[in-house]
Formats: structure tokens, C-alpha cells, sequence
């Protein structure tokens, strides 16, 4: 199988850029319109201000004193009906009327009795000062009312003989915060569903990638097992074809060497065979010759040697016959007899005894193959 840290580049190269990317793409956006739209929400409500504010009468407003709203005088009520026609011509919340000293002449929508501090004026300290000197103005900052929503206050100034006696405040609802959101969140879906489709390709990309990777592996550790007669399959793709290319170049190399090696090693083989079968002749004449003693003792070494070296020779020739395996049922205890059978005279010239143990098991392999291994063990 492919390394899952391959897929998980890939996943990492389409899905991380696109993350990054489109996510801060979508806060600059997001900061960039809530940023224009309280502008032109503060700019709205300095309008509103401003139409209202060339309505009142700053002389009728400098008559109204504390108390009045609990009297109801004629003046208080002409004052909040006409602020109150104008909060509700506009759409806004509230609109107020203060003086300079930041206490309520009127408050329409409101709830703040006549004379009494504005509370909301401390906040916007720096834009009132802009107000009474003589241009509108709006707060720079959003509060949130009792009704879970966000405001922003736009001023305008009264003025009175070229004079600012007062000032207009118009509180109005952040109303484009719901589309807002709700545009938010359709791009924070749009975005995931691209991230998922990314992620798939990146999945699908790796998959791709992996089929013609993996049978470059397997025919790679299929050489490196000694298989060099299977062909490495041409890949399509040009990068990974070049890459089968040459793995199927070095497996006929490799497969060419190992075939002028078997070749020498037979011609080897052959040609040492001859001249050992002389040796186990001659070797046994000579024993049948000797009568017993140290000479015939080291005769009887001599044709061992030479025994250890037919067989050694008969290894390189069975190499270079590329002998095939040829697997069948055995028992184990049968082939531990038949390692013992050949074996046999040598322990018993060595004084060696063998015993065998062996659990019944079905196995499956070659027994000759097998035979051979266990007597070069033993």
C-alpha cells in the first residue's frame, strides 16, 4: 500500500491554501461590508438627525424644564409628538433632544424623564464634541439594547442665533447584522462543501497517483526477491513511465548477469565434478590396498573431503539448473527420517546417535529441497 503520508500532502496541499486563502478572504470581506455598512448606517442616522433637528425649534426646546413631561405641558407635547413622528417616519428606535449640558429636554421612544443625564453622551465624548461645534456626527461604536440587537447613535446639532444650544440624538438598529450573518453563513457552507470536494480530489489525485506507484513497488520487491524473469509493466503517465523504464532496464542488466553467472558456474561445476569423481575412485582403490592403520585412516578422511565436495559441487549445479520448487503434503516426521537415513554412516563413524522428535502437522514444501537443508544443518 502506498504510504497514507502521500495522501495526506496532497490532502494538506489542496485543502490548506484553499483554507487559508478563502477563510481570510471571507474575514477581510466580512470586516470590510460590517465596516461599510456601520458608515453608512452612522451617516443614515446623522440624516435622520440632522432632517429632525431643522424641524424643532431651539427656542421651544430651551422652554421645556423638568417636570413638564409629568405635567404634560403644551409645548412638551407638541415637542415628543413631532420627535415621535420622525422616529417613526425613519424606521428608528428612539430620538432625543438634549442640551449642552447633556440632560434631556425630550425623549421620544425613550424612557428617560426631562432634565435627567443621558447616560449613552459619555461614551461619545470625542463625536459630540464635533456635534456642537456645528457638525453632524455619528458614534463609532455598536451597543447592544435590552432586546438583544446593536445600535449606533447619530447626533446633529441645534442651533439657535448661529448658536448650538443642543443637539438631535437618533438611535437606530443594526437591522443588516441578520443578512449579514446569514451571509456569513452560507459562505462558511459554500466553503466546507469546496473543502470537501478539494478533499476528494486530493483523495482521488492520491489514488491516481498510488496504482502505478504500487506496481512499481511490487515489481521492485519482486526483483529484489530474485524474480528477475517477470517484465516490469510500462506505466503511462511520462514521469512514472520513466521511472519503469529504467526499473526494466536494470531487471534485464540484473537478469543477464545472473544468467552468465549460472552459466559459469555450471561450466565450474562440470568441470571440478570430473576431476573429484577421479579422486572418490582412486580414493577407494587405495583403501581396499592399505591394510589398517594410520595411512588408511587418512584415506578414509580424504574420501569424506571429497564427498563434502560433490555435493557442493551438485549445490552450484542444482543453482544453475534454476531448480523449481515443488511443493506437496509432508509429514514432518517423515522427513527428519529421511535427513537421518543419508546422514546415518557418518554419525555412526563419529560415534553420534540421533534421536528425533516431531509433532504431527500437515506441511506443504518441497521435500527434497527440505531433506537438503536439514542434512547440510546437521
Amino acid at each position: 500500500m502506498l504510504p497514507k503520508s502521500l495522501r495526506a500532502r496532497l490532502l494538506a496541499a489542496f485543502v490548506l491554501p484553499t483554507l487559508a486563502l478563502f477563510g481570510l478572504a471571507g474575514a477581510a470581506g466580512y470586516g470590510l461590508a460590517r465596516g461599510l455598512l456601520e458608515d453608512e448606517l452612522g451617516r443614515s442616522l446623522a440624516a435622520v438627525a440632522g432632517a429632525t433637528a431643522s424641524q424643532v425649534s431651539a427656542e421651544r426646546l430651551l422652554g421645556i424644564s423638568a417636570g413638564d413631561d409629568e405635567a404634560g405641558t403644551r409645548t412638551y407635547r407638541n415637542l415628543h409628538r413631532q420627535l415621535d413622528d420622525a422616529r417613526v417616519a425613519a424606521g428608528v428606535r428612539r430620538v432625543f433632544a438634549f442640551d449642552r449640558e447633556g440632560r434631556v429636554r425630550v425623549d421620544a421612544g425613550g424612557a428617560l424623564p426631562v432634565g435627567a443625564e443621558v447616560p449613552e453622551l459619555a461614551r461619545d465624548r470625542l463625536e459630540l464634541a464635533r456635534v456642537f461645534a456645528g457638525t453632524p456626527a455619528s458614534s463609532q461604536v455598536l451597543f447592544e439594547g435590552n432586546d438583544g440587537r446593536w445600535y449606533r447613535t447619530g447626533y446633529a446639532p441645534l442651533v439657535q442665533d448661529g448658536n448650538v444650544i443642543g443637539a438631535i440624538g437618533v438611535e437606530g438598529s443594526a437591522a443588516f447584522f441578520g443578512p449579514l450573518r446569514q451571509l456569513v453563513r452560507l459562505y462558511a457552507a459554500w466553503l466546507v462543501s469546496a473543502l470537501l470536494v478539494l478533499g476528494l480530489v486530493a483523495v482521488l489525485t492520491a489514488r491516481t497517483l498510488a496504482a502505478p506507484l504500487n506496481r512499481l513497488v511490487a515489481s521492485a520487491l519482486r526483483i529484489g526477491g530474485g524474480d528477475l524473469a517477470t517484465k516490469v509493466p510500462p506505466e503511462p503517465t511520462v514521469e512514472i513511465g520513466i521511472l519503469a523504464r529504467e526499473l526494466e532496464e536494470m531487471r534485464r542488466g540484473l537478469e543477464g548477469r545472473d544468467r552468465q553467472l549460472k552459466m559459469m558456474l555450471a561450466g565450474v561445476a562440470h568441470e571440478v565434478r570430473n576431476p573429484i569423481g577421479g579422486i572418490e575412485l582412486f580414493a577407494g582403490l587405495l583403501q581396499e590396498e592399505l591394510p589398517e592403520g594410520e595411512a588408511r585412516e587418512h584415506v578414509l578422511r580424504i574420501r569424506s573431503e571429497t564427498h563434502y565436495l560433490k555435493r557442493i559441487v551438485e549445490d552450484f549445479l542444482a543453482f544453475a539448473r534454476e531448480q523449481r520448487v515443488a511443493r506437496a503434503p509432508l509429514l514432518p516426521r517423515r522427513l527428519l527420517e529421511a535427513a537421518r537415513d543419508l546422514v546415518q554412516a557418518d554419525a555412526l563413524g563419529k560415534q553420534v546417535a540421533f534421536e528425533l522428535a516431531a509433532e504431527e502437522a500437515a506441511l506443504v514444501g518441497d521435500e527434497s529441497l527440505l531433506t537438503s537443508a536439514l542434512v547440510n544443518l546437521v
